[in-house]
């Protein structure tokens, strides 16, 4: 453990559902942990996820403050420090960068009415390549477009385009810069080589952006700046504190988990749920959805979600968990920690009750008809094999992401780290291993995301010489969790005979859905 003078590293999460200050020594042990929930985001209307980019910046404040308070620690001993967050998180500001409107979040659901094309040639190529509705959809998602076309007065006085990243870095630093490990979203940002996009790119027809709107990108563990008076006396941290870049949460998560090449893989049990790998080269695992920066400079961290994937655990919380909740007020636990027990009493493959979980379908993977499904009901079936069927099928569709990733990246994976919620559960952590049929390793702290910022904080101070080294010095593997025999030929079967057949024969009947009731896009 770190002791009374070594150097400290700073780490702020600024994820969904919380902000945390963490404090990490050079050996990757958190040594203390500030928290803060927040308040998710708010809606004026149905389908909108909005949040003050004000509120976000006050409670990282009441973290940092804390952190000092309850840990006694001296802020003289941080080093430096480093900014993860959501993604997708959009702020704009003003000429003398106050907010404008309330930030969307990446949560948020409304989309912008697409009436033109883009004009030749692209109009002609992506008709050609039959990706129409892939444009189609990055232009209705942006919300760029949706201010510029809603709220036209906001869009003229927009000076500064930011991601949530982005913002955080101003408020610390006083510079309209961010990580290009940070720029997920709809952007004019050119993945494949890390950049904003070229003058002639289609993503500036595509979009509303323009590109003195948008920050200084600086590679992940390059400085961005140092604490400003006004931000010194708002946290605590001393002005003059250096501020290295590090990348978005998913991306942090990944190295702080100790994945550093195509053959360890970080599975998050996250409100999404991820499986990620890091690559030197650009590799789609779905086609033509980009694999996203990294926290590693110059490489890339493909990536298959699954949208609202821990979500669904809420969900049935809040739907079928009354007796857990009402035990867990009884026993000042939370109501997940007493899931597991419903997971134990029900055996692998829930007696054949096998759900798919697109609640919230992507664009490629799978098509944007699909729906949630649930077969295999029969009178034997409980509330406890419908929550074990959840986190199966989970797995599955993760399992799916696995495969895809090794077939397009032509490595196997051969280490499995799992993160996120869901990783604190022993019962959801041998589920993964007996579905995957390969050991599931635990990282050695929860903070992933937070560690990966603070290994970026480390090597962008000098005191290791590259991301590599550092994650070899700062994460090991915590407990593991190997496959039992039975169960994973149980699963095996499973998902190759029930699983993978699912989709296509019920794709058809998705689409009538849509078309009967008018079920929504």
């Amino acid at each position: 453990m770190s002791n009374a003078t070594e150097p400290l590293l700073l780490a702020i999460d600024n994820g969904t559902q919380s902000v945390r200050a963490l404090l990490f020594d050079l050996q990757g042990n958190l040594v203390h942990k500030s928290k803060v929930d927040l308040q998710a985001y708010f809606s004026e209307q149905h389908g909108w996820a909005e949040q003050h980019p004000e509120y976000y910046w006050e409670q990282l404040c009441v973290a940092c403050q804390r952190l000092w308070q309850e840990s006694g620690i001296s802020p003289e001993r941080v080093a430096g420090l480093s900014v993860t967050t959501q993604r997708t998180t959009m702020v704009n500001l003003d000429a003398h960068g106050k907010p404008l409107r309330p930030a969307i979040v990446w949560l948020d659901q409304r989309r912008t009415e697409v009436k033109d094309g883009l004009g030749m040639p692209w109009d002609l190529l992506f008709k050609a390549l039959r990706v129409e509705h892939v444009i189609r959809n990055f232009r209705a998602r942006a919300a760029a477009n949706w201010i510029a076309e809603h709220q036209p007065e906001i869009w003229e006085k927009t000076e500064h385009f930011l991601l949530l990243s982005g913002y955080m870095l101003f408020r610390f630093s006083g510079h309209y810069r961010d990580s290009v490990g940070a720029q997920v979203g709809y952007i004019p940002f050119e993945y494949k080589k890390l950049r904003w996009a070229p003058a002639l790119d289609w993503k500036w027809k595509a979009l509303k952006v323009r590109r003195h709107m948008l920050p200084e990108l600086v590679k992940p563990c390059a400085p961005v700046g140092v604490v400003t008076e006004e931000a010194a006396l708002a946290t605590g941290i001393p002005a003059g504190t250096p501020i290295i870049a590090a990348a978005a949460d998913k991306a942090c998560e990944v190295i702080g988990a100790g994945a550093t090449d195509p053959s360890i893989a970080c599975m998050s049990y996250g409100t999404t749920a991820t499986i990620n790998t890091n690559n030197k080269r650009y590799v789609e695992v779905t086609p033509l959805i980009p694999p996203y920066p990294s926290a590693i400079p110059d490489h890339f961290c493909s990536e298959v979600m699954v949208y609202r994937g821990f979500w669904m655990v809420s969900w049935f919380k809040e739907e079928f968990g009354f007796p857990e909740q009402e035990e867990a007020k009884r026993l000042g636990v939370s109501p997940e920690s007493l899931f597991d027990r419903l997971v134990d009493s029900v055996p692998p493959g829930s007696l054949g009750l096998t759900l798919q979980p697109y609640w919230s379908p992507g664009v490629k993977e799978p098509g944007p008809e699909a729906k949630g499904a649930i077969i295999g009901f029969g009178d034997v079936h409980t509330r406890a094999h419908m929550y074990r069927a959840l986190i199966e099928g989970l797995c599955y569709t993760l399992r799916e992401g696995k495969e895809r990733t090794e077939k397009r990246n032509k490595v196997p994976i051969r280490k499995l780290r799992v993160s996120g919620g869901g990783s604190t559960s022993d019962a959801i952590m041998q589920i993964t291993a007996d579905i995957f049929g390969m050991r599931a390793e635990r990282p050695h702290t929860f903070e992933t995301s937070g560690l990966g910022a603070a290994i970026n904080c480390a090597v962008g101070l000098g005191l290791y010489p590259d991301v590599p080294t550092a994650i070899q010095a700062m994460t090991r593997v915590g407990d593991v969790f190997d496959p039992i025999p039975g169960n994973q030929a149980i699963y095996d079967r499973l998902y190759r005979e029930v699983f993978q057949e699912m989709y296509g024969r019920l794709q058809p009947l998705y689409k009538s859905i849509r078309e009967i009731t008018g079920y929504p896009a």
